[in-house]
């Protein structure tokens, strides 16, 4: 009997070990480096969709309403509608008339209304431009599409 409980408990030592070192290299493999983003997706989706043209912008109408991603819209985050972007798109809107630029999201889709590219959170349209004017001229450059996605739900 002593002999049975003492070569179950080396048996338990034994797999304690085996599941400690198993999480000791998830975890590491868990905080290696992103693989970097494949230049030649980016390329594709420069010459495929239309990235230059006019941005509005929407607010507090649709704050807190659905987006086509399935996120929550909200008018204070940096986040753009686009006809065809992927959703996760990081993108920079550059204001040609001022060059001013911020970085965004694409979580949504439209705007529909011809010779506009995108629509703009409120937020991200006050740094490139006064909302008083409403709608001005862009430029999109795709900055990372490595966390794009179809739907949120």
């Amino acid at each position: 009997m002593k002999h049975y409980f003492k070569e179950r408990v080396v048996n338990t030592m034994i797999k304690f070990k085996l599941m400690f070192s198993v999480l000791l290299l998830a975890m590491a493999t868990g905080c290696s480096s992103r693989v970097p983003i494949d230049a030649s997706k980016t390329t594709q989706y420069s010459t495929s969709h239309v990235l230059a043209g006019q941005a509005s912008w929407y607010g507090s109408k649709f704050h807190g309403r659905l987006t086509a991603s399935g996120e929550k819209y909200n008018m204070r985050a940096y986040t753009a509608a686009h006809k065809t972007l992927p959703f996760g798109t990081i993108v920079r809107v550059t204001n040609t008339g001022n060059n001013k630029s911020i970085d965004v999201k694409i979580n949504d889709r439209g705007p529909f209304v011809k010779g506009r590219v995108s629509d703009l959170s409120q937020k991200a349209f006050q740094q490139i431009a006064s909302v008083d004017q409403g709608i001005v001229a862009i430029k999109i450059d795709i900055l990372d599409d490595s966390n794009t996605f179809r739907y949120k739900h």
